[in-house]
């Protein structure tokens, strides 16, 4: 039984990356509705069948093109259908089948829309973000995971942190060096996750991003002026904490109170 609800969790996840993909395709777009018209092929406009639907499984039978136009398809689509899906499933590993996998599913849902519409775009909704804060807040008074007070916290320090690093930075570079979005993406983080995810999710999304940064600067040559979006980082760190915060909060006790 065990094993078939974890088949399910996985095409669960699969579905919702499906729209994930309209979500990333169609959310920077303000003329753009992510419900009207149904899925259709961003090239030629054709309206798609649903067996052109499938997550994945259609990717390979068309053989990565579009039935209609022959114009390739992104590998986007079965990335992120298929990150979903293993996200959803490891979900399901670590809590089960509870209240909490369906706040935590539709937390990794918006990260994940998230990472990629920062990364073509260099932009986080606010239709993501700000209601994120609200409903990580709201949940964290049912939530056995976090409470309303780390909840609460967790929105207060996020946001205060990342907006203390943008003032600094731009205090000394007179640059803008992160935008708002970043900001209210952490508050969002830290409604879901609680106050204690902030250290971890800070730090580590800035190892994530001076080893991807400086990559950029010797492919770009750029130097400092090279720009990367930072909420793919963010939220890579927030999904590692949501998964692994055991372990990362075990190394961090050690590493703030080592053995006598």
């Amino acid at each position: 039984m065990e094993y078939l609800i974890a088949f399910f969790a996985f095409i669960l996840g699969a579905v919702v990356g499906s729209f994930l993909n309209v979500v990333i395709l169609r959310l920077p777009q303000p003329e753009e509705s992510i419900v009207f018209p149904s899925s259709r092929c961003p090239q030629c406009k054709k309206e798609l069948p649903w067996y052109d639907n499938i997550p994945v499984i259609s990717f390979i039978l068309l053989q990565r093109k579009c039935r209609f136009c022959k114009v390739n398809i992104s590998w986007q689509y079965p990335f992120v259908e298929l990150t979903m899906a293993l996200l959803s499933l490891a979900l399901f590993i670590k809590i089960g089948v509870s209240f909490s996998f369906v706040i935590y599913f539709v937390f990794c849902a918006a990260l994940l829309a998230i990472i990629v519409i920062d990364y073509h775009h260099q932009i986080i909704p606010d239709v993501i973000s700000l209601p994120g804060i609200l409903l990580g807040f709201a949940v964290s008074f049912f939530n056995p995971l976090v409470t309303w007070q780390q909840s609460g916290l967790g929105v207060l320090l996020g946001g205060g942190a990342l907006y203390a690093v943008a003032a600094g930075y731009y205090l000394v570079t007179k640059r803008e060096g992160m935008g708002g979005g970043d900001i209210k993406l952490l508050a969002m983080i830290g409604a879901f996750l609680g106050w204690q995810c902030l250290p971890f999710v800070i730090f580590g999304s800035a190892v994530l991003g001076t080893i991807v940064g400086v990559g950029a600067m010797l492919k770009q040559k750029k130097g400092g002026k090279t720009v990367i979006p930072y909420g793919p980082f963010l939220s890579v760190a927030a999904i590692l904490f949501l998964f692994f915060q055991e372990v990362i909060q075990h190394y961090i006790i050690m590493l703030y109170m080592p053995p006598v």
